[in-house]
């Protein structure tokens, strides 16, 4: 069975049945679960799921409702991307920036952006997104799945943000010329980043 980190827990009550939601991520091969639970766990939990089920140890503690992997999602480094990464409406494709380098060496080791970035911040951020949290929480939820999954490479942290920064403040400073069209505008909106969204209308293609 697979083993996911809980992220996030909502109660919720129906018809005075008490149900907990549970969102879980699981770091290795991004997959992220949604559970309608009978038993309620604790943020950071490890449960495990055969895809129809969620345990916690042996005990069956709820049902699956929904399942998104990263492996049914493209990553597109062809456009332009103000904050380096990004994902569409649909969540089906995720954008980094086709400046950034998409290999990075540090302390040794080739890391793959397309991965630490792409597949294991932009998509969590999305999958979080898309359950109705706010862009501050759903980043902070990314970031966490992001720093387990560069730790497990071998590399620290603050080594891989310092290779990182130096790129992005790079990727920031220039004038986006094509922007997908179907960029999920949502962070830039959150932030209020004015000077963003006009160049990314301006370059959409």
């Amino acid at each position: 069975m697979q083993e996911f980190e809980v992220v996030s827990r909502v109660d919720k009550n129906a018809e005075n049945k008490k149900e907990i939601l549970i969102m879980a991520i699981d770091y290795k091969e991004p997959t992220f679960i949604k559970v309608s639970a009978i038993k309620d766990v604790t943020d950071h939990s490890i449960v495990q799921s055969d895809g129809k089920n969620c345990f916690l140890g042996k005990e069956i503690i709820g049902q699956v409702l929904a399942v998104k992997k990263g492996s049914d999602v493209t990553v597109n480094t062809g456009y332009d991307i103000k904050y380096t990464g990004g994902y569409s409406l649909d969540g089906k494709t995720v954008y980094l920036d086709e400046h950034f380098p998409p290999i990075l060496k540090i302390q040794g080791k080739d890391i793959d952006i397309r991965k630490t970035i792409g597949l294991h911040h932009e998509l969590p951020e999305k999958w979080m997104a898309d359950e109705d949290y706010e862009y501050p929480y759903a980043h902070e939820v990314a970031t966490g799945i992001e720093k387990k999954y560069v730790e497990s490479l071998g590399v620290t942290w603050k080594a891989y943000c310092d290779e990182v920064d130096k790129n992005l403040r790079q990727v920031y400073r220039r004038t986006l010329e094509k922007s997908p069209p179907s960029l999920d505008l949502a962070p830039y909106l959150y932030c209020r980043d004015r000077e963003a969204l006009g160049e990314i209308r301006k370059s959409e293609s």
